[in-house]
């Protein structure tokens, strides 16, 4: 999965979060504080629609595979933001439980936030998204640690191959450098050969030719 999609997922589920428990607290108090608090809500809605459209963009620029799923995800998440407007248009409008906030306020417990149970459950849908979003981005990083270190292992069996070669590439050469120096002894031995087997021809034939005048100067005489 994109680590952009993941990052906007992430901060949605937990502004999510964050605006379903402002409107739990909003529903309890009155006056300026309950403006106040409806004002940081419908900031956060605006904030949450945007986070939205950046998923929705970075979802259509996927493969095709991994692009249905998340949209199916975009789709949940604005029919929860729209469960949320629904709320906060519900605390807006007054309708709100007098008896749950006097049964507050008389027991002491003003910082207490009655949630209802479709609070309860995008609440905990919520947390859980937030969790596996948390998974896949540990996930994601372990994946990236053993990449890098399998590029480093290739690379190490890279560079010692280069040295083997590079290695048997002197040896080669040096290889070669005997060859030569060995052709040319060859040449030397078999020019100095050659001049050899003259010189003993020449000496036989002086020789022959010595016998042959000594010969014919016995027979005159």
């Amino acid at each position: 999965m994109s680590q952009v999609f993941e990052g906007y997922e992430r901060q949605y589920c937990e502004l999510s979060a964050g605006l379903s428990r402002k409107c739990t607290a909003a529903s309890a108090i009155d006056g300026e504080q309950k403006k106040q608090k409806l004002s940081e809500i419908k900031a956060g809605l605006d904030d949450a629609d945007a986070l939205i459209r950046k998923m929705d963009l970075e979802a259509r620029s996927l493969q095709p595979s991994m692009k249905a799923m998340l949209l199916a995800k975009i789709r949940e998440y604005k029919t929860d933001l729209n469960n949320l407007k629904n709320e906060v248009k519900r605390v807006t409008s007054g309708n709100t439980n007098q008896a749950a906030r006097d049964e507050l306020l008389e027991s002491g417990m003003a910082d207490a936030m009655m949630v209802s149970s479709d609070q309860k459950g995008r609440l905990l849908m919520t947390t859980e998204r937030l969790n596996q979003s948390t998974d896949r981005i540990k996930e994601s990083r372990r994946t990236m640690l053993e990449t890098e270190e399998l590029g480093v292992s290739i690379l190490q069996d890279l560079h010692q191959q280069r040295q083997s070669l590079l290695h048997a590439h002197g040896t080669l050469h040096g290889v070669d450098d005997n060859i030569s120096k060995s052709k040319k002894i060859l040449t030397v031995i078999s020019r100095r050969m050659s001049r050899n087997k003259w010189i003993m021809g020449s000496v036989i034939a002086v020789l022959i030719f010595a016998i042959l005048l000594i010969l014919y100067f016995k027979l005159i005489h």
